[in-house]
């Protein structure tokens, strides 16, 4: 299990705000046009209780006199064209903001992705994948959903709330003020609560993320938590960070819940001193029965924004601890950019590496490679050995530029690798390590993954040199068989496929990494078999514990605290009775104990 489940949490809200604009800055012109048509939605609400007031009015003078039916008509017509035209701008308004939104996701989650290409390994080391697919998930999502809810819900309600304001002030300025200082109390309310909650809902999404990690990280070693006996202790892990996204659920949501009832019983209390105050305004003569009526409406359009203005703060809270979050991980330091014209041809490739006084530490305080020289001669098979810790697979990354070297250099074909992208490096490996890694695909898929143009005999011709072909042809559907939780190989025959893998490939440099130290003898005698056919004609690096299956090699590096010790042949190490012949001697010493 790999990873740190505590991230540093993100601080700067103003900053990610910024980022979020400017993310959504290609989308301006349509979220413009939605914002519009959500403003004219809401301006055709308004008008429609003053000429609600004019129909009461005219039945009200009619019941005296006669009610003028031609006039009624004409103003519910006039209502009916206002409320349709509402609706189809409501309407298109969503439309806009959906299309605006799932573009706007798309193209966020199209950065993340480049944004983890660009990552260096580092970071991988010291952060839970759980937590970082909780961000591309989780908080993108939650980003998303606001972002389409929020912005127009959030113009129409502040419309809404200024244009009532002014149809109040025009139909009545002593109701208008009454309306206006009973809810005063719902906005200093609402203040205040935005202020409590928000640093709950920050806390939630770094605990969700957390969640994710910890999963993450038992399922993926879920036969060890099982053979260990460590369900009760993973499960009281799992407790304690449920238990803390449950606090910081239960007060973000306590808080921000109080807004939605309080906003109405602040519409409500409004509603009652218009109402008190109409009557007796009516009573005295000074309005019309129609004026309270369109009061009592505009009342409600008064408090209504206002409700669903703390909703959407509610949710631009949520919204806003997602994007920390998120524009955290795109801030993160990316590997050096690369510029450089060249490039190396892996048909043409010699096959020289040369290692020239190669320092590294992953903390500039602790070096753990220290002035490292050698040259490797082309097709050669070099063995690397050490005790853990010696800096061996360390080594390997650095010749993949997986790291970059603290000083010194690393030359293929007289090349410096400084000098060259990490594609065209990678381009001139293959590698094939300890943890095999296959896909849900066919199996033809999995050996030619990323490899265009590969005939089914080619891979036929390489499984049968590998010892694979076989095995393959047991299947049901042969080299069509879909590899997935119901259909899988075995840990000897997954890590055959990454050498016929590997083959396919086709490069001139070649790394194994503790390529059978998961496999039993048998299957070491196949794999190791397979091996020495991949690496013909190749130079290789082989990384290895058992030191039995490094007899072969043409030299052998052996690596303590960084440093080459000793190197020779195996014959010739084993003669000087040193550091490499007290690792292979101490190997049969455990077996025979």
């Amino acid at each position: 299990m790999r990873g740190k489940r505590n991230v540093e949490k993100p601080k700067d809200l103003k900053e990610s705000m910024k980022n979020l604009l400017f993310f959504l800055k290609p989308y301006l012109i349509p979220i413009i046009i939605s914002v519009i048509l959500a403003g004219v939605g809401s301006v055709f609400s308004i008008i429609g209780p003053d000429k609600i007031k004019e129909i009461t009015n005219i039945i009200v003078a009619g019941l005296h006199t006669g009610i003028d039916l031609d006039k009624v008509k004409s103003i519910a017509l006039f209502l009916l064209t206002i409320y349709i035209l509402s609706f189809i701008f409501t309407y298109t308004e969503h439309f806009i903001m959906a299309t605006v939104t799932n573009r706007f996701t798309k193209k966020l989650r199209s950065e993340i992705s480049e944004k983890i290409n660009k990552l260096p390994l580092k970071y991988f080391d010291t952060n839970s994948y759980g937590d970082i697919l909780s961000r591309v998930t989780n908080d993108v999502d939650t980003m998303s959903s606001t972002i389409n809810q929020s912005i127009s819900s959030l113009v129409s309600n502040i419309t809404l709330l200024i244009g009532s304001i002014i149809m109040m002030f025009y139909t009545n300025w002593i109701l208008a003020i009454t309306a206006i200082i009973s809810s005063l109390l719902g906005f200093l309310f609402m203040g205040g609560v935005l202020s409590k909650s928000q640093k709950y809902f920050e806390k939630f999404q770094e605990e969700l993320g957390n969640l994710n990690g910890h999963i993450e990280e038992t399922y993926t070693g879920h036969n060890i938590v099982k053979v260990y006996n460590g369900y009760a202790s993973e499960v009281e892990t799992f407790d304690n960070i449920n238990q803390e996204m449950f606090k910081s659920s239960m007060k973000s949501h306590f808080y921000s819940g109080l807004m939605q009832p309080f906003m109405g019983f602040i519409g409500n209390f409004a509603y009652v001193c218009v109402c008190v105050i109409g009557s007796y305004l009516a009573i005295n003569n000074y309005i019309t029965f129609g004026v309270i009526i369109a009061f009592t409406i505009y009342a409600r359009l008064f408090t209504q924004p206002l409700s669903g203005i703390a909703q959407v703060a509610t949710s631009l809270q949520s919204a806003g601890a997602a994007s920390e979050r998120v524009f955290e991980f795109l801030k993160e330091n990316e590997m050096k950019s690369e510029k450089t014209k060249i490039v190396l041809n892996k048909d043409e490739v010699k096959g020289k590496i040369e290692f020239k006084h190669v320092n590294f530490g992953y903390n500039e305080d602790k070096l753990i490679i220290k002035d490292f020289s050698k040259k490797i001669k082309p097709g050669s098979k070099v063995a690397i050995v050490g005790p853990t810790g010696a800096g061996k697979t360390t080594l390997v990354n650095l010749l993949m530029k997986f790291y970059d070297i603290t000083s010194g250099d690393i030359l293929i074909d007289d090349i410096s690798i400084k000098n060259l992208t990490r594609e065209n490096i990678h381009d001139l490996f293959i590698m094939v390590l300890q943890d095999t890694w296959t896909f849900e695909g066919t199996i033809f898929d999995n050996i030619v993954y990323n490899k265009e143009n590969v005939s089914l005999d080619k891979v036929k011709e390489v499984c049968k040199t590998v010892g694979l072909h076989h095995v393959i042809k047991s299947l049901n559907k042969g080299y069509e068989t879909v590899l997935s939780d119901s259909e899988t190989l075995s840990a000897g025959e997954k890590q055959l496929l990454t050498i016929a893998r590997g083959m396919i490939k086709n490069s001139p440099f070649l790394i194994l990494d503790e390529a059978t130290s998961s496999v039993d003898t048998r299957t070491e005698e196949l794999v190791s078999l397979a091996m020495d056919k991949l690496s013909r004609g190749r130079t290789s690096f082989i990384i290895a514990h058992r030191l039995s299956t490094i007899k072969n090699a043409d030299v052998i590096l052996v690596l303590n605290e960084g440093n080459i010790v000793e190197q020779g042949t195996h014959e010739e190490l084993l003669e000087k009775n040193g550091f490499y012949a007290n690792l292979y001697n101490s190997q049969f010493e455990s077996i025979s104990e």
